[in-house]
């Protein structure tokens, strides 16, 4: 089976690559099943002081693997999406993501659980889940936090895409940067990381990630089962066969 996300450890940083071409690294049990043994790995090195996740190809995250999703279900995948958000949130090493391309959905959980998130200009963000008779139940653990109410009101309800720009005015990413800029910036920010100890960075994270962590812990199972209810539901299941035909004609 080929592997969908990669490892690569080098002067103290960890980079996990998402690398799932064929769906536009959508979120299959297969992917976050690696992604999910590459943070707990990367986590427990004592030769990593952070860990960046980042793309390969022009997506970044297109979702939910839709085609699971109407085939096999998602009670695992539901699941899947608040342990990959946990094990962001709870890692004992800052996790950076950068932000290239589209990020559609249940990807949009990912950047929001990252301690930093740095993204191009014109990388493109649509919490898409109404639209399909779904709510954006998992990744409202970490997305909600990070945005205002109005924010967050707009965002989920309309679907409509943001670039990078306004991710970063809505609080959504950290910084955003001209797409030609983006390696520069993640480089001075893990320079900067990389001049704290170990303990300063791991105890540092605990603080600010308390009790974002504490409501993963006390909602994360209700919200995956209220998403793998909607998922499938008669009326999403019709809505993502549709899209999935569009799609293919």
């Amino acid at each position: 089976m080929t592997e969908l996300v990669h490892l690569e450890v080098s002067d103290g940083v960890a980079t996990v690559t998402l690398d799932s071409p064929h769906n536009k690294n959508a979120l299959s049990q297969q992917l976050t099943s690696e992604l999910l043994a590459h943070l707990e790995a990367a986590g427990g090195d004592d030769v990593v002081r952070v860990i960046v996740i980042r793309s390969a190809g022009t997506v970044f995250c297109s979702g939910a693997d839709l085609s699971e999703a109407t085939t096999v279900g998602m009670g695992v995948g539901a699941q899947r999406m608040v342990d990959v958000q946990r094990a962001i949130v709870a890692n004992p090493k800052p996790v950076i993501a950068r932000v290239a391309g589209p990020v559609r959905a249940g990807g949009i959980g990912i950047v929001a659980a990252a301690d930093i998130s740095v993204a191009g200009e014109s990388s493109t963000f649509a919490l898409t889940e109404v639209r399909l008779g779904l709510a954006a139940a998992t990744i409202s653990l970490t997305v909600v936090p990070r945005l205002t109410d109005r924010a967050a009101s707009l965002t989920f309800l309309t679907g409509d895409g943001f670039d990078g720009a306004e991710a970063a005015r809505l609080g959504l990413v950290t910084r955003a940067v001209p797409d030609d800029d983006l390696d520069a910036a993640l480089d001075g920010v893990l320079k900067s990381l990389l001049k704290g100890a170990p303990q300063g960075l791991r105890e540092t994270k605990k603080l600010l990630n308390r009790e974002l962590l504490a409501d993963i812990d006390a909602r994360g199972t209700e919200l995956a089962e209220l998403s793998a209810g909607l998922f499938g539901s008669p009326a999403a299941q019709e809505a993502m066969l549709a899209f999935l035909n569009r799609k293919k004609n």
